[in-house]
């Protein structure tokens, strides 16, 4: 694949990220490919046919034996990636929380689908909702060069010292992983230079230094474990900021915790994840031309919640709508409308804040589907009332 580093490409979110995953070279690639993750698959297998990195490529059986070979190389001291979707992320379910329990800097991009039944490959974020208490860090992307640059910072927050979790970067299946959009691309020699040399604070193969994985750990001691674990989720939200600032530093593209989106003095805001932000990014713009007080907030890193930065941002809202592209099941919203509404149950002016399940499936979430809520929003404002608070839209 012949890619030019200098000025804008046009790529697919999939093909972004495999070619991420050629710059930084990782030593070891443990992969059962899943639609719609598989080009990521393919791609990066013919980089290594073709002798383009050095990576130890490994065709497993299933998901499940994918991370587990995922967690075996990285306790032996290898720099480790992979990606899934859908119901391969589920099978690594028992998986994922060994890797985050063994502290383990494995980065995995899932690449979101739904969860069956009934069977369905299209978007929806079940799969890594699913998985939002496993320990993982957890970045969304909006667009493919944010997929790209996510990729590439994922590696430097999960190996962080302060951090040592693993880390999963999310984009929509389709919608973001087939599209194709102008990306600009870092050369290989830059980020190399960003992510540095993998160090590994602990290795199985340090013969020098011998350590233990996976040992039994019983009542006189588990709950430290899962202390220390807790709070390297919690520091882990300052190396995200630290690690976006200085990404922008070098790169002219600066991340943050979350993206505003006119939200200065809206009254009315939708909360949303991921590529259906810049849907609403239109709806926003459109009823800003009628005078309206919009604004929209996308958050980009959901694990660990910032939820004091989200609840100051979102303070001066009069009425909030939070849109899941997924259903707890709880009968009381989605996941993300849970966390925003109790990240603001503190705050003096405690906004209005109801729920939108929308696009399961697939289902097209349109810029009318965004006005629609709006609507709903100032209705919310002049009233102080909401009418309905959780609902499904875009039946």
């Amino acid at each position: 694949m012949a890619i030019t580093t200098k000025g804008q490409i046009g790529l697919t979110g999939n093909t972004a990220i495999a070619y991420a995953m050629k710059q930084i070279n990782p030593d070891v690639c443990p992969a059962y490919p899943i639609t719609p993750s598989t080009g990521i698959i393919e791609d990066f297998a013919g980089f290594v046919a073709d002798g383009e990195v050095d990576t130890e490529m490994i065709t497993v059986e299933s998901e499940h034996s994918a991370m587990s070979a995922c967690i075996g190389a990285e306790a032996a001291g290898a720099r480790v990636m992979t990606a899934t979707s859908s119901q391969g992320l589920a099978l690594m379910w028992e998986m994922l929380y060994i890797a985050s329990g063994m502290r383990l800097p494995i980065v995995l991009t899932n690449v979101n689908r739904a969860l069956s039944a009934p069977i369905n490959i299209h978007c929806d974020h079940s799969d890594s909702m699913g998985a939002r208490d496993a320990g993982w860090v957890q970045l969304y992307s909006e667009t493919v060069q944010e997929a790209y640059d996510n990729l590439i910072q994922a590696i430097r927050i999960a190996e962080h010292t302060d951090v040592l979790l693993p880390t999963m970067v999310c984009l929509d299946g389709f919608i973001t992983s087939h599209a194709i959009e102008n990306i600009s691309l870092i050369s290989d020699a830059d980020v190399k230079g960003f992510i540095g040399a993998y160090k590994p604070a602990h290795a199985l193969l340090d013969v020098e230094h011998p350590i233990t994985y996976g040992a039994m750990s019983l009542p006189d001691n588990y709950i430290e474990f899962k202390h220390e674990q807790s709070r390297a989720m919690a520091r882990s939200k300052a190396v995200v900021s630290a690690i976006g600032a200085e990404f922008g530093k070098k790169f002219g593209r600066s991340y943050g915790l979350f993206d505003a989106y006119r939200l200065e003095d809206a009254d009315s805001v939708i909360v949303i994840l991921n590529s259906a932000a810049g849907t609403t990014k239109v709806a926003v713009d459109e009823l800003r031309a009628q005078g309206k007080k919009v604004g929209m907030l996308r958050p980009r890193l959901f694990r660990p919640f910032p939820f004091e930065e989200l609840a100051k941002a979102l303070s001066g809202a009069k009425a909030i709508a939070v849109l899941d592209r997924v259903d707890s099941m709880n009968g009381f919203g989605g996941p993300l409308f849970n966390e925003i509404r109790s990240a603001l149950y503190e705050t003096d002016s405690r906004p209005k804040v109801m729920s939108r399940i929308y696009g399961l499936g697939g289902r097209d979430y349109k810029v009318k589907d965004a006005l629609g809520v709006y609507d709903e929003l100032g209705k919310v404002v002049s009233t102080g009332k909401v009418e309905t608070l959780q609902k499904y839209i875009t039946l």
